[in-house]
Protein backbone atom coordinates (compact mmCIF):
# COMPACT_ATOMS: atom_id res chain seq x y z
CA UNK A 1 0.00 0.00 0.00
CA UNK A 2 1.40 3.41 -1.00
CA UNK A 3 0.06 6.64 0.41
CA UNK A 4 1.41 10.14 -0.05
CA UNK A 5 1.47 12.52 2.89
CA UNK A 6 2.28 16.15 2.12
CA UNK A 7 2.00 17.84 5.50
CA UNK A 8 4.41 20.70 6.16
CA UNK A 9 4.73 22.25 9.61
CA UNK A 10 3.76 25.92 9.93
CA UNK A 11 6.52 27.95 11.47
CA UNK A 12 3.98 30.02 13.37
CA UNK A 13 3.10 27.01 15.52
CA UNK A 14 6.40 25.20 15.73
CA UNK A 15 9.15 27.83 15.75
CA UNK A 16 10.50 27.75 19.29
CA UNK A 17 12.87 30.71 19.33
CA UNK A 18 14.36 31.46 22.70
CA UNK A 19 12.47 34.77 22.76
CA UNK A 20 9.28 32.75 23.18
CA UNK A 21 10.51 30.95 26.29
CA UNK A 22 13.27 33.07 27.82
CA UNK A 23 11.19 33.95 30.92
CA UNK A 24 9.83 30.42 31.38
CA UNK A 25 11.00 28.02 34.10
CA UNK A 26 9.21 24.69 34.18
CA UNK A 27 10.02 21.65 36.31
CA UNK A 28 8.52 18.48 34.84
CA UNK A 29 8.05 16.12 37.79
CA UNK A 30 7.86 12.45 36.85
CA UNK A 31 5.48 10.25 38.86
CA UNK A 32 5.03 6.49 38.71
CA UNK A 33 6.06 3.07 39.90
CA UNK A 34 9.33 1.56 38.64
CA UNK A 35 9.23 -0.09 35.17
CA UNK A 36 6.67 2.39 33.84
CA UNK A 37 9.07 4.09 31.42
CA UNK A 38 9.67 7.27 33.43
CA UNK A 39 13.39 7.52 32.64
CA UNK A 40 12.73 6.82 28.96
CA UNK A 41 10.08 9.56 28.89
CA UNK A 42 12.35 11.98 30.76
CA UNK A 43 15.23 11.46 28.34
CA UNK A 44 12.92 11.80 25.35
CA UNK A 45 11.56 15.14 26.60
CA UNK A 46 15.10 16.46 27.12
CA UNK A 47 16.17 15.35 23.63
CA UNK A 48 13.05 16.80 22.03
CA UNK A 49 13.46 20.21 23.65
CA UNK A 50 17.21 20.36 23.00
CA UNK A 51 16.50 19.45 19.36
CA UNK A 52 14.25 22.52 19.25
CA UNK A 53 17.06 24.62 20.80
CA UNK A 54 15.28 24.92 24.17
CA UNK A 55 17.51 24.53 27.24
CA UNK A 56 16.49 21.33 29.05
CA UNK A 57 18.10 18.92 31.50
CA UNK A 58 17.07 15.78 33.41
CA UNK A 59 17.87 15.30 37.10
CA UNK A 60 17.68 11.59 37.92
CA UNK A 61 17.28 11.05 41.67
CA UNK A 62 18.58 7.50 41.32
CA UNK A 63 21.91 8.86 40.09
CA UNK A 64 22.23 10.95 43.28
CA UNK A 65 21.26 7.98 45.44
CA UNK A 66 23.88 5.79 43.73
CA UNK A 67 26.63 8.12 45.00
CA UNK A 68 26.03 6.64 48.48
CA UNK A 69 24.31 3.36 47.64
CA UNK A 70 25.44 2.16 44.21
CA UNK A 71 23.70 -1.21 44.01
CA UNK A 72 21.05 -1.57 46.71
CA UNK A 73 18.81 -4.58 47.13
CA UNK A 74 15.03 -4.31 47.18
CA UNK A 75 15.12 -4.07 51.01
CA UNK A 76 16.65 -0.61 50.67
CA UNK A 77 13.33 0.58 49.22
CA UNK A 78 11.15 -0.97 51.95
CA UNK A 79 9.14 1.75 53.72
CA UNK A 80 10.14 0.30 57.09
CA UNK A 81 13.84 0.77 56.27
CA UNK A 82 14.55 4.10 57.99
CA UNK A 83 18.13 4.38 56.77
CA UNK A 84 16.98 3.71 53.23
CA UNK A 85 14.24 6.32 53.54
CA UNK A 86 16.72 8.88 54.89
CA UNK A 87 19.19 8.28 52.06
CA UNK A 88 16.45 8.37 49.41
CA UNK A 89 15.16 11.68 50.72
CA UNK A 90 18.69 13.09 50.82
CA UNK A 91 19.12 12.12 47.17
CA UNK A 92 15.86 13.88 46.29
CA UNK A 93 16.98 16.98 48.23
CA UNK A 94 20.29 17.04 46.34
CA UNK A 95 18.59 16.61 42.95
CA UNK A 96 16.07 19.39 43.60
CA UNK A 97 18.79 21.71 44.93
CA UNK A 98 20.90 21.14 41.80
CA UNK A 99 17.86 21.65 39.61
CA UNK A 100 17.17 25.04 41.21
CA UNK A 101 20.84 26.05 40.80
CA UNK A 102 20.65 25.05 37.13
CA UNK A 103 17.65 27.32 36.59
CA UNK A 104 19.38 30.21 38.36
CA UNK A 105 22.93 29.87 37.04
CA UNK A 106 22.46 28.47 33.54
CA UNK A 107 19.19 30.12 32.48
CA UNK A 108 17.47 26.76 32.33
CA UNK A 109 14.03 26.58 30.77
CA UNK A 110 12.74 23.03 31.37
CA UNK A 111 14.09 20.59 33.97
CA UNK A 112 12.85 17.02 34.40
CA UNK A 113 12.95 15.55 37.91
CA UNK A 114 13.16 11.83 37.20
CA UNK A 115 12.00 9.87 40.26
CA UNK A 116 8.99 7.89 41.48
CA UNK A 117 7.56 10.80 43.53
CA UNK A 118 5.11 8.16 44.61
CA UNK A 119 3.33 9.88 47.53
CA UNK A 120 1.20 12.99 47.78
CA UNK A 121 3.48 14.30 50.52
CA UNK A 122 6.57 14.02 48.29
CA UNK A 123 4.81 15.74 45.38
CA UNK A 124 3.63 18.57 47.65
CA UNK A 125 7.16 19.02 49.00
CA UNK A 126 8.56 19.33 45.46
CA UNK A 127 5.89 21.88 44.56
CA UNK A 128 6.65 23.98 47.63
CA UNK A 129 10.36 24.05 46.76
CA UNK A 130 9.59 25.05 43.17
CA UNK A 131 6.98 27.67 44.13
CA UNK A 132 9.47 29.30 46.48
CA UNK A 133 11.87 29.69 43.54
CA UNK A 134 9.28 30.85 40.99
CA UNK A 135 9.43 27.61 39.00
CA UNK A 136 6.26 26.24 37.42
CA UNK A 137 5.55 22.55 37.98
CA UNK A 138 4.11 20.05 35.50
CA UNK A 139 3.54 16.55 36.90
CA UNK A 140 3.72 13.63 34.47
CA UNK A 141 2.39 10.33 35.80
CA UNK A 142 3.03 7.16 33.84
CA UNK A 143 0.49 4.59 34.99
CA UNK A 144 0.46 1.12 33.49
CA UNK A 145 -1.05 -2.21 34.51
CA UNK A 146 -0.21 -4.13 31.32
CA UNK A 147 1.81 -7.08 32.59
CA UNK A 148 3.49 -7.73 29.22
CA UNK A 149 4.80 -4.17 29.02
CA UNK A 150 5.90 -4.11 32.67
CA UNK A 151 7.85 -7.33 32.13
CA UNK A 152 9.47 -5.89 29.00
CA UNK A 153 10.57 -2.86 31.02
CA UNK A 154 11.88 -5.08 33.82
CA UNK A 155 13.96 -6.96 31.23
CA UNK A 156 15.22 -3.58 29.97
CA UNK A 157 16.17 -2.36 33.46
CA UNK A 158 17.99 -5.51 34.50
CA UNK A 159 20.30 -5.22 31.48
CA UNK A 160 20.79 -1.43 31.29
CA UNK A 161 20.34 0.04 34.80
CA UNK A 162 23.55 0.88 36.72
CA UNK A 163 21.82 -0.61 39.79
CA UNK A 164 22.26 -4.11 38.33
CA UNK A 165 25.48 -3.79 36.38
CA UNK A 166 27.44 -7.04 36.43
CA UNK A 167 24.72 -8.98 38.24
CA UNK A 168 23.00 -12.19 37.20
CA UNK A 169 20.06 -11.14 34.98
CA UNK A 170 17.53 -13.45 36.59
CA UNK A 171 18.53 -12.42 40.12
CA UNK A 172 18.36 -8.78 39.02
CA UNK A 173 14.85 -9.24 37.60
CA UNK A 174 13.67 -10.91 40.82
CA UNK A 175 15.14 -8.16 42.99
CA UNK A 176 13.63 -5.46 40.80
CA UNK A 177 10.21 -7.12 41.09
CA UNK A 178 10.57 -6.97 44.88
CA UNK A 179 11.57 -3.30 44.66
CA UNK A 180 8.36 -2.58 42.75
CA UNK A 181 6.31 -4.36 45.44
CA UNK A 182 7.87 -2.13 48.11
CA UNK A 183 6.87 0.95 46.18
CA UNK A 184 3.36 -0.41 45.60
CA UNK A 185 2.82 -0.44 49.39
CA UNK A 186 2.90 3.38 49.54
CA UNK A 187 2.13 4.45 45.98
CA UNK A 188 -0.59 7.10 45.61
CA UNK A 189 -1.80 8.02 42.14
CA UNK A 190 -2.59 11.65 41.35
CA UNK A 191 -6.30 12.15 41.95
CA UNK A 192 -9.02 14.69 42.75
CA UNK A 193 -7.49 16.03 45.95
CA UNK A 194 -4.52 17.25 43.86
CA UNK A 195 -6.61 19.07 41.27
CA UNK A 196 -4.68 22.29 41.96
CA UNK A 197 -1.62 20.66 40.34
CA UNK A 198 -0.79 21.00 36.67
CA UNK A 199 -0.51 17.43 35.47
CA UNK A 200 -0.85 14.91 32.67
CA UNK A 201 -1.56 11.24 33.34
CA UNK A 202 -0.47 8.74 30.70
CA UNK A 203 -2.45 5.56 31.32
CA UNK A 204 -1.53 2.23 29.68
CA UNK A 205 1.00 3.62 27.21
CA UNK A 206 -1.12 6.57 26.16
CA UNK A 207 -4.31 4.53 25.80
CA UNK A 208 -5.89 7.18 27.98
CA UNK A 209 -4.54 10.66 28.69
CA UNK A 210 -5.84 12.94 31.45
CA UNK A 211 -4.78 16.59 31.40
CA UNK A 212 -5.33 19.13 34.16
CA UNK A 213 -4.58 22.85 34.55
CA UNK A 214 -2.18 23.33 31.62
CA UNK A 215 -1.26 27.01 31.84
CA UNK A 216 1.02 28.18 29.06
CA UNK A 217 2.29 27.58 25.54
CA UNK A 218 5.43 25.62 26.35
CA UNK A 219 3.62 23.39 28.82
CA UNK A 220 1.05 22.63 26.13
CA UNK A 221 3.81 21.75 23.65
CA UNK A 222 5.43 19.37 26.15
CA UNK A 223 2.05 17.77 26.86
CA UNK A 224 1.32 17.39 23.14
CA UNK A 225 4.67 15.63 22.72
CA UNK A 226 3.93 13.36 25.69
CA UNK A 227 0.56 12.44 24.20
CA UNK A 228 2.36 11.05 21.16
CA UNK A 229 4.81 8.91 23.11
CA UNK A 230 4.66 5.22 23.70
CA UNK A 231 7.17 3.15 25.64
CA UNK A 232 6.85 -0.14 23.76
CA UNK A 233 10.19 -1.57 22.58
CA UNK A 234 10.90 -0.72 18.93
CA UNK A 235 13.60 0.45 16.51
CA UNK A 236 14.00 3.00 13.72
CA UNK A 237 16.07 2.29 10.62
CA UNK A 238 17.64 5.13 8.63
CA UNK A 239 19.14 5.01 5.17
CA UNK A 240 20.14 7.56 2.59
CA UNK A 241 18.96 6.95 -0.94
CA UNK A 242 21.29 4.99 -3.19
CA UNK A 243 24.05 6.95 -4.89
CA UNK A 244 22.50 9.38 -7.41
CA UNK A 245 23.78 10.80 -10.69
CA UNK A 246 23.99 14.21 -8.98
CA UNK A 247 26.17 12.63 -6.26
CA UNK A 248 28.56 11.43 -8.95
CA UNK A 249 28.75 14.93 -10.43
CA UNK A 250 29.14 16.63 -7.05
CA UNK A 251 25.87 18.55 -7.43
CA UNK A 252 23.51 19.31 -4.55
CA UNK A 253 19.70 19.19 -4.46
CA UNK A 254 17.77 18.38 -7.61
CA UNK A 255 15.63 15.34 -8.36
CA UNK A 256 18.13 13.03 -10.03
CA UNK A 257 17.80 9.30 -10.63
CA UNK A 258 19.97 6.85 -8.75
CA UNK A 259 23.18 5.68 -10.41
CA UNK A 260 24.08 2.14 -11.43
CA UNK A 261 25.68 1.62 -8.01
CA UNK A 262 22.65 3.23 -6.37
CA UNK A 263 20.51 0.64 -8.11
CA UNK A 264 22.74 -2.11 -6.71
CA UNK A 265 22.18 -0.73 -3.20
CA UNK A 266 18.42 -0.57 -3.78
CA UNK A 267 18.47 -4.29 -4.60
CA UNK A 268 20.67 -5.00 -1.55
CA UNK A 269 18.55 -2.99 0.91
CA UNK A 270 15.81 -5.65 1.50
CA UNK A 271 18.49 -8.14 2.60
CA UNK A 272 20.10 -5.61 4.97
CA UNK A 273 16.71 -4.78 6.48
CA UNK A 274 15.53 -8.36 6.89
CA UNK A 275 18.80 -9.34 8.59
CA UNK A 276 18.39 -6.56 11.18
CA UNK A 277 14.61 -6.45 11.65
CA UNK A 278 13.91 -10.06 12.55
CA UNK A 279 11.40 -12.54 11.16
CA UNK A 280 8.18 -11.53 12.91
CA UNK A 281 8.36 -7.74 13.11
CA UNK A 282 6.20 -5.48 10.99
CA UNK A 283 7.84 -2.51 9.29
CA UNK A 284 6.61 0.62 7.54
CA UNK A 285 8.71 2.38 4.89
CA UNK A 286 8.85 6.18 4.74
CA UNK A 287 10.47 8.03 1.86
CA UNK A 288 10.58 11.59 0.59
CA UNK A 289 8.68 12.53 -2.58
CA UNK A 290 11.92 12.72 -4.63
CA UNK A 291 12.81 10.06 -7.21
CA UNK A 292 16.07 8.88 -5.67
CA UNK A 293 14.45 7.80 -2.39
CA UNK A 294 11.42 6.21 -4.07
CA UNK A 295 13.69 4.31 -6.47
CA UNK A 296 15.88 3.13 -3.58
CA UNK A 297 12.92 1.83 -1.56
CA UNK A 298 11.02 0.15 -4.40
CA UNK A 299 12.48 -3.36 -3.93
CA UNK A 300 11.90 -3.11 -0.19
CA UNK A 301 8.29 -2.07 -0.84
CA UNK A 302 7.88 -5.10 -3.12
CA UNK A 303 9.15 -7.46 -0.41
CA UNK A 304 7.06 -10.58 0.33
CA UNK A 305 6.80 -9.19 3.87
CA UNK A 306 4.19 -6.74 2.53
CA UNK A 307 5.63 -3.59 4.06
CA UNK A 308 3.44 -0.49 3.83
CA UNK A 309 5.03 2.58 2.23
CA UNK A 310 4.38 6.29 2.81
CA UNK A 311 5.82 9.28 0.94
CA UNK A 312 6.34 12.44 3.00
CA UNK A 313 6.94 15.90 1.56
CA UNK A 314 8.48 16.82 4.92
CA UNK A 315 11.27 14.30 4.25
CA UNK A 316 12.43 16.06 1.08
CA UNK A 317 16.04 17.23 1.09
CA UNK A 318 17.03 20.65 2.44
CA UNK A 319 16.02 23.26 -0.16
CA UNK A 320 19.23 24.82 -1.51
CA UNK A 321 17.40 27.68 -3.24
CA UNK A 322 19.43 29.42 -5.97
CA UNK A 323 22.22 26.88 -5.39
CA UNK A 324 20.05 23.91 -6.35
CA UNK A 325 21.85 21.79 -8.94
CA UNK A 326 25.25 23.46 -8.41
CA UNK A 327 28.49 21.93 -7.19
CA UNK A 328 30.15 23.33 -4.07
CA UNK A 329 32.88 24.76 -6.29
CA UNK A 330 30.26 26.61 -8.35
CA UNK A 331 28.67 27.93 -5.15
CA UNK A 332 32.07 29.12 -3.89
CA UNK A 333 32.74 30.85 -7.22
CA UNK A 334 29.31 32.51 -7.60
CA UNK A 335 28.49 33.22 -3.94
CA UNK A 336 31.81 33.32 -2.04
CA UNK A 337 30.38 35.23 0.94
CA UNK A 338 27.54 32.74 1.28
CA UNK A 339 29.95 29.81 1.03
CA UNK A 340 32.01 31.23 3.92
CA UNK A 341 28.91 32.15 5.96
CA UNK A 342 27.62 28.59 5.70
CA UNK A 343 30.91 27.21 6.99
CA UNK A 344 30.80 29.69 9.89
CA UNK A 345 27.28 28.72 11.05
CA UNK A 346 25.96 25.84 9.00
CA UNK A 347 23.00 25.11 11.29
CA UNK A 348 21.49 28.60 10.96
CA UNK A 349 22.70 29.52 7.45
CA UNK A 350 19.80 29.72 4.99
CA UNK A 351 20.44 29.33 1.28
CA UNK A 352 19.18 32.25 -0.81
CA UNK A 353 15.58 31.34 -1.59
CA UNK A 354 16.02 28.08 0.30
CA UNK A 355 16.30 26.60 3.79
CA UNK A 356 18.64 26.24 6.75
CA UNK A 357 19.10 23.19 8.96
CA UNK A 358 17.02 25.02 11.56
CA UNK A 359 14.21 25.28 9.00
CA UNK A 360 14.47 21.55 8.32
CA UNK A 361 14.11 20.78 12.04
CA UNK A 362 10.94 22.87 12.17
CA UNK A 363 9.33 21.06 9.25
CA UNK A 364 10.46 17.68 10.61
CA UNK A 365 8.62 18.08 13.91
CA UNK A 366 5.45 16.36 12.59
CA UNK A 367 7.71 13.51 11.43
CA UNK A 368 9.14 13.17 14.95
CA UNK A 369 5.62 13.11 16.41
CA UNK A 370 4.62 10.36 13.96
CA UNK A 371 7.77 8.41 14.77
CA UNK A 372 7.06 8.59 18.49
CA UNK A 373 3.54 7.23 18.09
CA UNK A 374 4.61 4.54 15.60
CA UNK A 375 6.49 1.31 16.08
CA UNK A 376 9.10 -0.04 13.63
CA UNK A 377 9.85 2.43 10.81
CA UNK A 378 12.51 2.56 8.09
CA UNK A 379 13.17 6.00 6.64
CA UNK A 380 14.85 6.29 3.24
CA UNK A 381 15.68 9.93 2.72
CA UNK A 382 18.45 12.51 2.30
CA UNK A 383 21.68 13.51 4.02
CA UNK A 384 20.58 16.76 5.71
CA UNK A 385 17.25 15.28 6.79
CA UNK A 386 18.89 12.19 8.25
CA UNK A 387 21.38 14.37 10.12
CA UNK A 388 18.48 16.15 11.81
CA UNK A 389 16.61 12.93 12.67
CA UNK A 390 19.80 11.23 13.89
CA UNK A 391 20.62 14.27 16.06
CA UNK A 392 17.20 13.96 17.71
CA UNK A 393 17.67 10.32 18.71
CA UNK A 394 21.36 10.55 19.61
CA UNK A 395 21.14 13.93 21.38
CA UNK A 396 23.75 15.53 19.11
CA UNK A 397 24.16 19.31 19.69
CA UNK A 398 22.56 21.29 16.89
CA UNK A 399 25.74 23.12 15.93
CA UNK A 400 27.42 19.74 15.34
CA UNK A 401 24.62 17.97 13.49
CA UNK A 402 25.23 19.54 10.03
CA UNK A 403 28.82 18.28 10.10
CA UNK A 404 28.07 14.62 10.83
CA UNK A 405 29.05 12.06 8.23
CA UNK A 406 26.10 9.99 7.02
CA UNK A 407 27.58 7.69 4.38
CA UNK A 408 25.78 6.34 1.34
CA UNK A 409 24.89 2.64 1.12
CA UNK A 410 24.71 2.18 4.89
CA UNK A 411 21.71 1.16 6.99
CA UNK A 412 21.58 2.64 10.51
CA UNK A 413 19.46 1.00 13.23
CA UNK A 414 18.54 3.08 16.28
CA UNK A 415 16.92 1.45 19.33
CA UNK A 416 15.73 3.83 22.11
CA UNK A 417 16.51 2.58 25.62
CA UNK A 418 15.76 4.00 29.06
CA UNK A 419 19.16 5.63 29.47
CA UNK A 420 20.39 6.06 25.87
CA UNK A 421 19.80 5.09 22.24
CA UNK A 422 21.67 2.08 20.87
CA UNK A 423 23.10 2.31 17.35
CA UNK A 424 24.08 -0.38 14.86
CA UNK A 425 25.32 0.13 11.29
CA UNK A 426 25.01 -2.33 8.43
CA UNK A 427 27.13 -1.64 5.36
CA UNK A 428 25.89 -2.60 1.93
CA UNK A 429 29.51 -3.10 0.75
CA UNK A 430 28.69 -1.34 -2.51
CA UNK A 431 31.07 1.48 -3.48
CA UNK A 432 29.73 5.04 -3.55
CA UNK A 433 31.14 8.51 -3.92
CA UNK A 434 31.61 10.42 -0.65
CA UNK A 435 29.45 13.54 -0.33
CA UNK A 436 30.93 14.43 3.06
CA UNK A 437 32.67 17.77 3.27
CA UNK A 438 34.42 18.90 6.46
CA UNK A 439 34.24 22.43 7.79
CA UNK A 440 36.67 24.77 6.04
CA UNK A 441 37.66 22.18 3.43
CA UNK A 442 38.04 22.81 -0.28
CA UNK A 443 34.90 23.10 -2.40
CA UNK A 444 36.39 20.83 -5.04
CA UNK A 445 34.42 17.64 -5.66
CA UNK A 446 36.44 14.58 -4.66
Amino acid sequence: MIKQITRRARSSTTNYSMSNVEDTRIAVIMVGLPARGKSLIAQKVVRYLAWLSISAKAFNVGSYRRADTPQPTADFFDTSNRDGERLRHAAAEAAVADMIKWFDNENGVVAILDATNSTKARRRWVKQRCDANKIETLYVESKCDQEELIMANIMEVKTTSPDYKGQDPEAAAKDFRNRIRNYEKVYQTIDEDEKDLTYVKLIDVGGQVIINQIKDYLQSRVVYYLMNLHIKPRSIWLSRHGESNFNLEGKIGGDADISVRGEMYAKKLPELVENSVGPDQKLTIWTSTLKRTIQTARYLAASPKGYDKLEWKALDELDSGVCDGLTYQEIADRYPEDFRARDDDKYNYRYRGGESYRDVVIRLEPIIMELERSENIIIVTHQAVLRCIYAYYMNVPQEQSPWMEVPLHTLIKLTPRAYSTEEERFKGNIPAVSTFRTKGSTAKHQ
